[in-house]
């Protein structure tokens, strides 16, 4: 049988081939790193469906942020995970200066500085007693309007924080446009807003729920995006994209990387896909059994993410993944 002048294998001969003609690369600075920071507790707790992960004492936290900044993450992510005492139906402690997501971000924006971007996680399910992404009516359900307007405040006290970029993550309509008036009229104008633009109703945020200490009752299927509906995600992006948003998001990431590649595609602000707690805890668990080698696992995953078009892609191995690849 006869073979064509050109062979694609002669370029896969050596490493530095591979290397010279990949097309697709990982590098730590596109890598951000979701942390969470814990009220009243004494030391790092453990999340038993998430093995590595923690929540952070505010001291803990300071710690593994400069280690991670250190090894060339590009990003942190915040996550604030009050008392239980402390949850009410409208979150208020997520406004409370002295609370625990704020306090975390005037920590790390004293110890850090601009040496990362600091981003927070600007939704009302951790500070909530009832779970929901927002302010319920007096029917139960999620009031959009009033919901837009405690985002607002959270997003202004998070940049007075120190934070560089806050993450509406509820998906409310008008979320992004409300946030960015609110910013504004406050004077962080300079606050960038990565929208949480396409968020799927997904079965992979179970491990999270530990993670946030969330007390969910129901589900947010009539606020977050149904798992089918790739035009509609499009939609979303694309006002969110009107509204202002500086950064849009894809979550979760492995099974909606059409959806990634559709984003990029007609988005002209960089585009963010999140590998979520259960695409995490997975992984970990099957190699945990020997079935899969982690470390070629995270980086094929974390490199497909990349090849579907993410310019930025949050993973809890962003600290991992940046010292393998030093």
């Amino acid at each position: 049988m006869a073979f064509p002048s050109h062979r694609p294998r002669r370029l896969r001969s050596t490493p530095a081939l591979r290397r010279l003609v990949a097309q697709t690369s990982l590098e730590a600075r596109h890598l951000v790193l979701p942390m969470f920071v814990a009220d009243g507790i004494s030391e790092s707790r453990p999340i038993s469906s998430m093995p590595g992960v923690v929540q952070h004492t505010r001291d803990s936290l300071r710690r593994a942020a400069a280690d991670a900044v250190q090894a060339g993450v590009g990003g942190l992510m915040l996550f604030g995970v009050p008392r239980d005492e402390h949850k009410d139906p409208v979150g208020t402690v997520g406004t409370d200066p002295d609370g625990i997501l704020n306090a975390a971000l005037q920590d790390l924006a004293k110890d850090l500085g601009d040496e990362t971007v600091l981003m927070a996680d600007t939704c009302l399910d951790e500070f909530t007693d009832h779970g929901h992404c927002g302010v319920l009516d007096d029917r139960g359900r999620v009031d959009n309007d009033a919901t837009n307007l405690r985002y607002v405040e959270l997003a202004v006290m998070q940049a007075a924080s120190g934070a560089h970029v806050v993450g509406p993550s509820g998906m409310m309509d008008g979320q992004v446009a409300a946030i960015r008036d609110g910013l504004d009229a406050a004077g962080h104008v300079d606050t960038a807003i990565l929208a949480y633009a396409a968020k799927f109703a997904s079965g992979f945020y179970g491990p999270f729920r530990e993670a946030v200490s969330s007390r969910l009752d129901g589900d947010r299927r009539t606020y977050q995006q149904e798992p089918g509906n790739a035009r509609e995600a499009l939609h979303e992006i694309r006002l969110d994209i009107e509204e202002g948003a500086d950064i849009v998001m894809v979550k979760p990431a492995m099974s909606y990387l059409d959806v990634v590649r559709s984003a990029a595609d007609l988005a002209p602000v960089p585009v963010a896909a999140y590998q979520v707690s259960g695409e995490y805890s997975m992984i970990s668990a099957a190699a945990a059994n020997g079935w899969i080698d982690l470390r070629t696992v995270v980086l094929e995953t974390l490199t497909g993410m990349r090849r579907s078009g993410a310019d930025i892609v949050l993973t809890y191995w962003a600290a991992d993944v940046a010292r393998w690849l030093s």
